[in-house]
């Protein structure tokens, strides 16, 4: 049946069964606040803004970003990915910096630049690539597509524009909620200790390392958890939380989107204990981000055996909720009130082209990177968390060697010396030549929030080459080592980071280490740069902008032609009925004929309600498509017909009464008009 969408209700009397799961502190151990908070006296001078908005791209027909699998197409909707934003301005100097942590596999480019350009449209000069920090989670269970560079939309087979516009406008959206919220407010930073909740997948990399980075590291897994809160009256109204862990709870087999550990620790501090409606109009009361630092060699998977589905989805629960448990802990303990400058530099550097001086390359000589190379390593994937491509595997491949030695480093002695060991798979900085590829010039950042300091890489940066980083950083400005993090995953994305003892090894993040021996070498150089005129006070070049591909990218997979119900069925038929009564615990499953879920993404809507009649007879929603509860599986029937199945796990303290569930989409014609779709499935008992 065809239906205009009629506004959706507030969600405020939403189940909150759940909303006690996993309170307990196990793994949680807190570091003493120290002398430190009670010398930080009573000011911030800051105003905070917190925003939130949906950033879920397609869901069905789309490849999914992070295994670099072609068989591993959405076919379905768990959790829809959102962006949660930050923007802290100090009051006396009027410096601000805009903080987003989007719910996405990555940030490329292509999303930086264009949130960049709505964020000028929409305030001038006051948020610039100067003072806008944009960082992904990392889940592995996003789509794809939204690339400007063809290597990462190898496996989506081009460009997808709906994907693209909803990630940067669900950004923008959130930044400017952030900007919308600005309210004076304090600033409380906690550090912790974490374990169980992670584990190193290089091991045999990570322990080529020097002894003294080696014991930073206790079992090569980096535990800091560090928290950064909002407080507004005495009260918290947000959180971003720090810690590093890959988002590959979700299995590589798994088909539908879904935001990963860390963005089921968000949905669950905000969902199911605050019980914030993502639905409603404004900012929610409390927003919460749980945002990445150097992961590149952390594994959520501790037997580093690659998961499987449908057990990821408990795993998945189980990491997230660890890290949450650890973060409202930390949230619960006095902190450090921070106050001073906010500040923040970013350059641009070309790290296909850059001599490192001898004071960070370890060996006392002066070296330099060269075009990117793509090893036959990362072609082998990350064992532990999911292969890629058969034929190869981590460390050696002796016929990539053969080649490597006897053709690529004999033409190039130049590309020798920087890239050996790699046995190169790919010479991709010559492919750039002909079509980019690969992003060479990329942006480096540096932010200082009072006493906490965060350095903006576009990368998976491991826990030893981040190390690195934070030493370097933290002797230039004077701060606490713990103050400093890497925020992977920033800005753009170039692939891993290692440290060059770690790149001869050649595991998978060698071999995607794109630049060479001396990446991260150019990288603490580079990040000196900034922590030295961040410290004085000094204005730095931006550098040369990578070019702006807009519009050039190629798009391969056509659009949704057709929609057609099954037939002698028409558009919102049930075709699988819910049973007449269930118990909680058990799960509801209803199929409907729907149609092609890409004819409107719902961006800040739902394709699905639960709902329970009240006592006076009228439905209110209790759970949509964003909710962990609910899955959203599409299926294609035929040629233009779709099946959609949509089932609900009765949560645990679910009130008794009569429930239904709602089916909403939208079906496209021949002459290409999309029109509303609405089924509803009959009633049914939850005892």
């Amino acid at each position: 049946m065809t239906a205009e969408r009629p506004p959706l209700r507030s969600r405020r009397t939403v189940l909150r069964a759940g909303a006690v799961t996993g309170l307990g502190l196990a793994g949680a151990h807190l570091v003493s606040p120290g002398t430190a908070a009670a010398a930080a006296g009573s000011g911030g001078g800051y105003l905070v803004g917190r925003g939130i908005s949906d950033a879920t791209g397609e869901v069905a027909e789309v490849g999914m970003m992070g295994y670099g699998r072609f068989d591993q197409q959405a076919a379905g909707l768990h959790t829809r990915l959102r962006a949660r934003a930050f923007v802290v301005a100090e009051q006396a100097s009027g410096r601000r910096v805009l903080l987003i942590v989007a719910d996405s596999p990555m940030i490329f480019e292509s999303v930086h630049r264009a949130v960049l350009r709505r964020l000028k449209q929409a305030y001038g000069d006051l948020y610039t690539a100067r003072n806008v920090l944009i960082t992904a989670t990392h889940t592995h269970a996003g789509p794809g597509g939204y690339s400007h560079h063809l290597l990462y939309n190898t496996t989506t087979f081009g460009f997808h524009k709906a994907t693209f516009e909803a990630v940067a406008d669900g950004l923008f959206e959130a930044a400017r909620n952030a900007h919308d919220d600005l309210a004076p407010s304090e600033l409380l930073l906690s550090h912790g200790t974490l374990t169980g909740a992670s584990v190193n997948r290089s091991k045999t990399a990570f322990d080529r390392n020097p002894t003294a980075d080696r014991d930073h590291f206790p079992d090569g897994v980096d535990t800091l958890t560090t928290l950064l809160r909002v407080e507004r009256e005495g009260r918290t109204v947000g959180a971003v939380n720090w810690f590093p862990v890959h988002g590959t709870s979700m299995s590589g087999d798994n088909r539908l989107i879904s935001a990963d550990n860390k963005g089921y620790a968000a949905y669950h501090w905000e969902r199911e204990v605050h019980g914030v409606d993502y639905l409603s109009d404004g900012t929610p009361e409390f927003v919460s981000a749980f945002a990445q630092t150097n992961s590149g060699d952390m594994s959520p998977n501790l037997d580093l055996v690659p998961p499987t589905t449908p057990a990821d989805f408990d795993a998945t629960r189980t990491s997230g909720l660890r890290q949450y448990e650890a973060a409202a802990a930390q949230a619960e303990a006095a902190g450090t009130r921070l106050s001073g400058p906010v500040d923040s530099r970013l350059v641009y550097v070309d790290l296909s082209d850059v001599t490192v001086r001898p004071e960070f390359t370890g060996d006392g000589k002066t070296h330099r990177t060269s075009k990117p190379c793509v090893g036959a390593a990362m072609a082998a994937g990350s064992l532990e968390d999911g292969p890629a491509f058969p034929g190869f595997d981590e460390g050696e491949n002796p016929f990539w060697d053969a080649i490597s030695n006897s053709i690529v480093y004999t033409v190039s002695p130049e590309l020798k010396q920087a890239q050996a060991p790699k046995d190169v798979f790919v010479p991709i900085g010559e492919m750039n030549r002909i079509y980019p590829w690969v992003q060479e010039r990329v942006p480096v950042m540096l932010v200082r929030i009072g006493g906490l300091y965060l350095i903006g890489i576009p990368g998976e940066v491991t826990v030893c080459a981040g190390l690195r980083l934070r030493r370097t950083v933290a002797g230039i400005v004077g701060a606490d080592l713990d103050d400093v993090l890497v925020a992977g995953y920033s800005n753009s994305y170039f692939h891993y980071v290692t440290t060059p003892e770690e790149y001869d090894a050649q595991q998978y993040e060698g071999g995607s280490t794109l630049f060479g021996r001396w990446q991260l070498p150019a990288l603490q150089q580079t990040a000196a740069d900034l922590a030295v005129s961040l410290r004085d006070g000094t204005d730095l070049p931006l550098g040369a902008e990578p070019p702006d591909l807009t519009g050039k990218a190629l798009s391969l997979q056509p659009g949704v032609v057709l929609d057609a119900p099954p037939l002698f069925r028409k558009f919102g038929d049930v075709l699988v009925p819910p049973r007449e009564n269930y118990r909680t615990g058990e799960r509801v499953e209803v199929v409907f004929a729907g149609a092609h879920p890409s004819n409107d993404l719902h961006r800040g809507d739902t394709y699905l309600r639960i709902e329970r009649r009240d006592s006076g007879g009228a439905w209110r929603t209790v759970a949509d498509d964003g909710d962990w509860a609910t899955r959203f599986h599409w299926a294609r029937d035929g040629i233009a017909a779709s099946k959609v199945t949509i089932t609900w796990d009765i949560p645990q303290g679910t009130p008794s009464g009569t429930y239904r569930v709602v089916y909403r989409g939208d079906a496209k014609s021949l002459g290409g008009k999309i029109s509303s779709i609405e089924g509803v499935s009959t009633a049914f008992q939850v005892r």
